[in-house]
């Protein structure tokens, strides 16, 4: 404890000196042209104006210094737009100046920053990872191709919840919808299923994502003092690290597998995006995309992929429990469509606008 609250003061001091140094040169070399906002407090900035719900408090500043406006966020300064006008006009026309994200420390576990889509900034780089996704992943060839394998995936949970209810279980919402788009990703690029419903290592994966993502969007005081970001203060990023090597195993041992059945197989047939990455990491020789930067893409495809999906299912379910004259009009559009007993396909969603 005594080492801790020493740690504390010692991360309190240099954050101060830092701000106080940050102050004295933004002082010498006069005012930076920045939107209004509220004044900040010295060290701290205007943290405390953001309380336990941010959007909302941003919402009510946002009432007295306009659209867009500057706050103090620690020893960082951040423009909040909160007009879908001005939103407009800086990521449609003004693009380019802001295409730059700050990086969260949790981000720069295993260097991930360096190799991720999601964080990298527009470098060449950058562009060779878009250029990868769009011609090997988003393609309407590679989407008709894995049809079968998204219906599959929609069938087996259909099973699923059809035997919960034979048997009186109840169903987690959350989790077959995890486990679903997991097997329905994880089918697409490897060719296998990674999880299995009412399974612990469903469960396991789906807490590995979870930490993941809380380690980037947790509050985080060195996001705020990046003179802390060597020490961690929070352990944030050290868990960060622990979990995303965790999955950068299973990746590992998917990917090393593969290559040894090509090797044994003698071919660089393209079944699935893991064998498309291959084979270009094969043919840039490691220079644009190398076996590590294969796994730090599939990491951003994954968490992208599963948690927004899966999220998005289980607090829709959620609203229409809550609000069942909504879910009798949902209802009532399938039976419409589809009739009483019909699998919605992909090509029946334009069909079904509410």
């Amino acid at each position: 404890m005594d080492y801790l609250l020493l740690l504390l003061g010692i991360s309190f001091v240099l954050a101060c000196i830092h701000f106080l140094t940050k102050s004295i040169g933004a002082t010498k070399f006069g005012p930076v042209n920045l939107p209004p906002g509220p004044r900040p407090f010295l060290v701290i900035g205007n943290i405390l104006k953001l309380g336990n719900k941010p959007h909302q408090a941003l919402a009510e500043l946002s009432k007295t210094y306009g659209p867009i406006m500057s706050l103090k966020v620690g020893s960082i300064t951040t423009i909040v737009i909160s007009s879908p006008q001005v939103a407009k006009e800086a990521l449609q026309k003004r693009d380019q100046a802001v295409s730059s994200r700050t990086i969260p420390d949790g981000a720069r576990s295993v260097d991930h920053h360096k190799h991720s889509i999601a964080w990298l900034p527009v470098s060449a780089p950058w562009r060779n990872l878009r250029k990868v996704c769009a011609t090997q992943m988003f393609t309407a060839q590679r989407l008709d191709a894995t049809q079968a394998v998204r219906q599959k995936k929609v069938q087996e949970l259909v099973d699923y919840v059809h035997e919960s209810c034979r048997s009186g279980s109840a169903v987690d919402i959350g989790q077959a919808a995890f486990t679903t788009v997991m097997n329905s990703i994880s089918s697409t690029f490897f060719s296998i299923d990674l999880a299995h419903y009412q399974s612990d290592l469903s469960q396991n994966f789906n807490n590995l994502v979870c930490v993941g993502i809380e380690g980037v969007g947790i509050p985080n005081i060195a996001n705020y003092f990046p003179v802390l970001r060597s020490v961690d203060p929070q352990g944030i990023r050290r868990r960060k690290t622990t979990v995303t090597e965790k999955i950068f195993n299973i990746f590992d041992s998917i990917i090393y597998e593969r290559i040894h059945a090509r090797e044994k197989m003698m071919s660089k047939e393209s079944k699935d995006l893991l064998d498309s990455l291959l084979n270009l990491a094969e043919e840039n020789s490691s220079d644009q995309l190398s076996l590590t930067g294969i796994k730090h893409l599939l990491l951003d495809l994954f968490v992208a992929g599963i948690d927004t999906t899966s999220s998005t299912i289980e607090w829709a379910m959620a609203e229409l429990l809550h609000n069942p004259e909504k879910l009798t009009k949902a209802q009532t559009e399938l039976r419409q469509v589809l009739g009483k007993d019909g699998l919605v396909q992909e090509f029946d969603i334009e069909k079904l606008p509410y």
